[in-house]
């Protein structure tokens, strides 16, 4: 299943407006705050779909009947673009547990790319309900190549993908080796260019939030 939250009039639109604005972007700290509340709102939307199961409280005047999630999800970032997305959802999961993988794109000399995994940190995942986040969902490859990594042979309850922009390429790929998964996103752009970089998209997420890289 793929959530557009961008497809309705909202504040996701007004952030959006601004995420792509190459004005707003060379401020640095109001870009990584824009997707920060991005990650708050689709993290609200994602509680909705969670299990719940009843609890008593005491009040200072009685006992009042709530519900509180029957089980953390466990939160996971492919590094280093998605740490202010990340950020945003487990705001909202505070008790979470954490999935940390670190994926590039590894360029070779005749100009395509490998998707390069490196560090990974997580818990058992078996049975949990996954969010793996990473703003840009541009060929899906880098998605498709860290859950495989990570989820594959874990089996959890369910996963949801979250990215702020996504292209309908990406979306296919994803959905064609995840298609239980549930994806999250707040803009379908219609192409990659040549480079696979999604247009209109936005630039580079990461180089945004947190400076120009080294090429590898």
């Amino acid at each position: 299943m793929i959530v557009n939250l961008g497809e309705h009039n909202s504040l996701i639109s007004e952030y959006m407006r601004q995420l792509r604005d190459n004005e707003i972007q060379k401020n640095r700290e109001l870009f990584r705050d824009r997707v920060f509340k991005i990650g708050n709102i689709i993290a609200y939307e994602i509680s909705k779909k969670l299990k719940y199961e009843p609890i008593t409280v005491n009040t200072p005047l009685g006992q009042s009947q709530c519900h509180t999630l029957a089980e953390q999800p466990v939160v996971g970032v492919i590094l280093r673009a998605g740490i202010p997305l990340f950020e945003g959802l487990i705001s909202f999961f505070p008790n979470a547990d954490a999935c940390f993988v670190s994926a590039y794109r590894k360029h070779n000399p005749d100009g395509s790319f490998d998707i390069a995994l490196g560090y990974r940190s997580h818990p058992a995942l078996s049975g949990r309900v996954l969010i793996m986040c990473d703003p840009m969902l541009a060929t899906g490859r880098s998605f498709v190549d860290v859950l495989n990594l990570v989820a594959r042979d874990e089996e959890p309850h369910s996963i949801h993908i979250v990215s702020v922009i996504a292209s309908k390429a990406g979306l296919e790929h994803v959905s064609k080796h995840f298609p239980e998964a549930c994806i999250w996103t707040c803009a379908v752009d219609p192409e990659l260019d040549a480079k696979d970089y999604i247009v209109p998209g936005l630039g580079d997420a990461g180089d945004l939030s947190y400076g120009m890289k080294l090429q590898s």
